[in-house]
């Protein structure tokens, strides 16, 4: 049986209990895969054991809070229990990228720094003289003030155009990403959850690429037997099936989808925790799950190089350490040319989100 554990936490005193509530209701909610009645459940319990609620604020006040807020509503035909809203759905996603950004915040392990600078959005710490048609909000004050008085001295002070020093910035060009989830059954096996950290990350780096990087474009695909696309809408409710992994089957979905892209700038990350163990044969599946399966391998290793001649890189990011698996992925990640990525549940979202900032610079032309 599944089951969580969860462990008595301090109270922010400036937190409301309405606050307070809806911060481990979200968590629940992931981890019930979207199920609100079960999560609640799960609230009601735990309020039992710790003592969440009081006489003057109880879960009834709570649902009847989320129902008034726009966050949640009764189900119509077809859909039993309480239902999600959209704006509950942009919460969660918000939720998730606030968390990995703290997580970005408080370690500086993981980060791919670069050299490279360009016209872009990001200023990077390098200061160089203006330049005709450099913009305005480019200019460095301090700099530029410091340049005027050694050239001409405090008593016959002025600032001309050969003392403006500029910021350089980071060249931001448009990127069509694929993440691909694994969602077969070892991402839940042995009790450890591999799929909640997963589908937090896929939320908050598609938060992140809405409200940051507008013209960008994320795509998401799940593969387990086969590999399907999957909306935005549907990221909190994603489900680990009895699935066997095809790797073959995502690498093949994504690459049709980064075809119809017309941006030059295209990457593929895949979060798995298995060796590929399945490809299809016809409309047969042939399956094998024991060490490294030459045909499936082949197979798989032939997509990669065909995403390296089509310029896609491919960053996977290991959330075990399967001998098995790691083997696989270095012979894929030297087909490929990508990059590779052993992290722990903790540490995922960090290395994915400084992965994709780095593929957002690109040296000025």
């Amino acid at each position: 049986m599944r089951g969580w554990i969860f462990h008595e936490q301090t109270e922010d005193p400036g937190q409301s209990d309405f606050d307070r509530l809806f911060t481990l209701f979200k968590e629940l909610l992931l981890h019930t895969s979207g199920d609100v009645d079960e999560a609640l459940a799960w609230l009601t319990e735990i309020d039992k054991k710790y003592k969440l609620t009081h006489e003057n604020y109880t879960i009834a006040d709570f649902i009847q809070d989320l129902k008034q807020k726009g966050l949640l509503r009764d189900g119509s035909v077809g859909e039993p229990g309480k239902v999600p809203t959209t704006k509950l759905e942009k919460a969660l996603r918000q939720d998730a990228l606030e968390q990995i950004f703290d997580q970005l915040k408080k370690s500086k392990s993981g980060q791919h720094n670069t050299t490279k600078t360009g016209i872009g959005d990001e200023f990077s710490q390098e200061i160089r003289a203006y330049e005709f048609g450099d913009p305005v909000e480019q200019i460095d004050a301090e700099s530029s003030i410091k340049n005027a008085f050694i050239r001409h001295g405090i008593a016959d002070f002025q600032l001309t155009q050969e003392d403006l020093a500029v910021h350089d910035r980071y060249l931001q060009t448009q990127t069509s990403t694929v993440l691909m989830i694994d969602i077969s059954h070892s991402m839940i096996l042995y009790g450890e959850d591999r799929i909640t950290p997963a589908k937090k990350v896929a939320m908050a780096l598609a938060e992140l690429i809405t409200t940051r990087y507008p013209k960008d474009t994320l795509d998401i695909i799940v593969f387990g037997n086969d590999a399907w696309e999957v909306k935005l809408s549907d990221l909190p409710y994603l489900q680990v099936g009895p699935y066997h992994t095809n790797t073959v089957a995502g690498l093949e979905l994504a690459m049709d989808i980064l075809r119809r892209k017309k941006s030059s700038n295209k990457h593929i990350m895949m979060i798995t925790d298995g060796k590929p163990t399945c490809i299809k044969k016809g409309k047969k599946y042939y399956q094998n799950s024991w060490g490294l399966d030459r045909t499936i391998i082949n197979r798989t290793l032939s997509l990669a190089i065909a995403c390296r001649r089509m310029q896609i890189p491919i960053t996977t990011f290991m959330i075990a350490r399967d001998p098995y698996l790691i083997q696989f992925v270095d012979q894929f990640t030297a087909a490929n040319g990508g990059k590779a990525f052993y992290s722990s549940l903790q540490g995922l979202g960090e290395f994915i989100f400084m992965d994709y900032k780095q593929q957002k610079r690109n040296k000025k032309q």
